[in-house]
């Protein structure tokens, strides 16, 4: 298939580009949130950037959307309407906003649309309204066991952890420094300043998984939002986790794998256990690799997706 979609979650899309399918990605002059095409990531050469001006003389089987307002660029660019005049798909990856349980989906009015949620919490939360849904779950390009977790630290991924704070449990970063040092990766943190916490910044995905398995723990601190895909990388790195029971992270953790609760003084002392015995984090990240790799795997991922696609072109 020839499937038009936008670079905009990055781990996401790299997964999703290495089914075996022709992508199509947008580029306009400057790059910006419509048009970063492949970004330079090194992904395969069916991850085709084609300028946006273009798109018109592009055979397209499907529209793979994430943003609203590519409904209308889709029209504007393709020269089609997405679910009337080309097959689509609307691919979910966030919890609500504003309102838990009662905010109601871009989509929520439309039937021509098959809107595709990341975890079985979004579609839950989410008020679809007439929209007909279905699930398919994070998939991750196997990082590999790498954790050795020889430094007494912690890592923590967070992006614009400043500007979103509370969402991704910024707050929380103090209390976990009292037990343990903090790494902290991701972009945009600049402004950040908290006693115990090393703003360390955005690596390349090499350094970056690297560089977390060194360390003795990873903390996931998101109060709200959807399956962090940094969490399922630190899992499949061979990482212990310490985790909110927020979202889908409950399901995403299972006990032999980490310490997951809504108590974070417990969960601080949880991290604690984990900095004073290696061997206990060593076989944690162990069973939490495998769990990982049986649930979030790339082939089940793109296999579901296969499935999904042809019945929608179907």
């Amino acid at each position: 298939m020839r499937l038009l979609v936008w670079h905009v979650h990055g781990s996401w899309s790299t997964a999703f580009v290495q089914g075996g399918h022709t992508y199509l990605l947008p580029t306009v002059d400057g790059g910006g949130e419509w048009g970063r095409g492949r970004c330079g990531r090194d992904w395969p050469e069916s991850a085709v950037e084609v300028p946006a001006d273009r798109l018109r003389d592009e055979d397209v089987d499907a529209v793979v959307l994430q943003r609203p307002e590519e409904l209308e660029l889709t029209e504007r660019w393709l020269g089609r309407r997405p679910g009337v005049d080309v097959a689509a798909v609307y691919v979910e990856h966030n919890t609500p906003r504003e309102h838990a349980a009662t905010t109601r989906h871009p989509l929520a009015d439309r039937d021509d649309i098959l809107l595709v949620h990341v975890t079985p919490f979004n579609e839950l939360m989410w008020d679809n309204g007439i929209a007909p849904t279905a699930v398919i779950q994070h998939g991750i390009v196997d990082p590999g066991y790498r954790y050795t977790g020889e430094l007494r630290r912690a890592a923590v991924l967070i992006n614009e952890p400043v500007r979103r704070n509370r969402i991704v449990g910024t707050d929380l970063l103090p209390v976990f420094a009292r037990t343990a040092p903090i790494d902290l990766y991701g972009m945009g943190l600049d402004g950040l300043d908290l006693e115990g916490v090393t703003p360390v910044g955005d690596l390349g995905q090499e350094k970056l998984h690297r560089e977390m398995a060194r360390r003795r723990v990873y903390v996931h601190t998101a109060r709200w939002t959807s399956l962090g895909l940094s969490l399922i990388e630190a899992m499949q790195l061979g990482m212990p986790v310490v985790a909110l029971a927020t979202t889908e992270a409950t399901a995403a953790v299972p006990p032999e794998a980490g310490f997951v609760s809504t108590d974070v003084t417990a969960l601080a002392e949880g991290v604690r256990r984990l900095l004073d015995d290696p061997e206990l984090a060593v076989h944690m990240g162990k069973s939490a690799r495998e769990h990982a790799l049986a649930r979030y795997g790339l082939d089940a991922f793109l296999r579901n997706w296969d499935v999904l696609l042809e019945r929608v072109l179907s």
